[in-house]
């Protein structure tokens, strides 16, 4: 895939081919929902009427650092119904929990002397990027890095404090929990698969042997594999049958990149949709979920944060609450506590 058309909060505009059109039936969110739905006697409006999953988005990563242990761990144990890691791959092939596979914005790379001379420039669809990037590091470097906060306004007294994750590392957390009694899925985003193909590796392949190593099946937890790059879905699909989530790209990304999408091209398990699809800024709501259902596809949709709401709402539980009643399937949250809280209360 060419570089210009990745976008790292971005996906493609091309269409998932028919093959894609995976089952839900056996993950929450779906008509056989697992335990890790929340059972309801009354019929939500969502696509199969049971209540929508709340994802933990990079983990509580609105309380700690995004894709640690700690950020996982809490999130788990606030509920959540899905724990979201994203992926990227180090340059000896091993997949690691990154939102971005630049370095400089969510670890201590900047303080590590040693690693000064390998910052580098690169040209992204948003222009050049002076960074430090994973796929030039081996995973016993990146494992010398610990994880900072991101995000201004955000508690910063665990940065520097926790590891950088391995997949096997976050499955470990869910398998532990599941152990335990808490089922926990997993919402698996694979970001810049069509960069890391170029350099070789095929994130289809080390993903799902990832996963078959640990037996997540046979743990009995759920999984959802999402991606803004729809050939990366296509490859998935034709070598899993889990289900797949189209992720979608919202302003100003799709205005900038010429995007026009057709829901009726997707043919995936789902939609990831941002929010503004849904939310009008006056505090109403679209008719993308009614659309979306009609055409038997699961919305869940990123990503609703306490310290910022959107606009036209007073805080992220009016956000929640315009959400739930549209009928999203799922939402993926920084707060997960407030999500089902929300999503509950009723």
């Amino acid at each position: 895939m060419k570089h210009l058309v990745i976008l790292a909060a971005a996906c493609l505009a091309a269409c998932a081919t028919p093959s894609q059109s995976q089952s839900a039936n056996t993950l929450a969110g779906s008509e056989g929902a697992l335990k890790v739905s929340a059972a309801t006697s009354t019929r939500a409006p969502t696509l199969h009427g049971d209540k929508p999953i709340v994802i933990a988005h990079r983990g509580a990563s609105g309380l700690y650092p995004e894709h640690t242990a700690p950020a996982y761990k809490v999130a788990i144990e606030q509920g959540a119904d899905f724990i979201e890691p994203d992926l990227v791959v180090t340059s000896d092939g091993v997949l690691i929990a990154r939102h971005d596979h630049f370095l400089a914005a969510t670890t201590n790379i900047a303080d590590h002397p040693e690693f000064a001379d390998r910052k580098k420039v690169k040209v992204t669809p948003l222009g050049e990027q002076d960074d430090w990037w994973v796929e030039d590091f081996t995973l016993a470097e990146i494992k010398t890095l610990k994880a900072i906060q991101q995000f201004e306004g955000r508690e910063t007294k665990y940065d520097g404090k926790y590891d950088i994750l391995t997949f096997d590392e976050v499955m470990d957390i869910a398998l532990e929990a599941a152990k335990s009694g808490h089922v926990v899925g997993l919402h698996v985003e694979a970001k810049w698969p069509g960069e890391f193909a170029a350099l070789g590796f095929d994130m289809p392949d080390l993903m799902i042997a990832a996963m078959d190593r640990k037996g997540l099946k046979a743990a009995g937890i759920p999984v959802y594999i999402q991606c803004f790059e729809p050939p990366f879905l296509t490859e998935f699909a034709s070598k899993s049958d889990l289900p797949t989530i189209q992720n979608m790209v919202g302003p100003p990304y799709a205005a900038m990149l010429g995007l026009d999408y057709k829901l009726e091209d997707i043919h995936t398990t789902g939609v990831g949709a941002e929010k503004s699809m849904i939310l009008n800024t006056d505090g109403t709501t679209s008719d993308f979920v009614d659309r979306a259902h009609e055409l038997g596809l699961l919305v869940h949709v990123y990503t609703v944060r306490d310290d910022h709401p959107g606009e036209g709402f007073a805080d992220s539980r009016a956000e929640f609450r315009a959400l739930f009643d549209a009928g999203v399937d799922g939402v993926w949250t920084d707060y997960p506590a407030t999500g089902l809280a929300v999503r509950d209360a009723e």
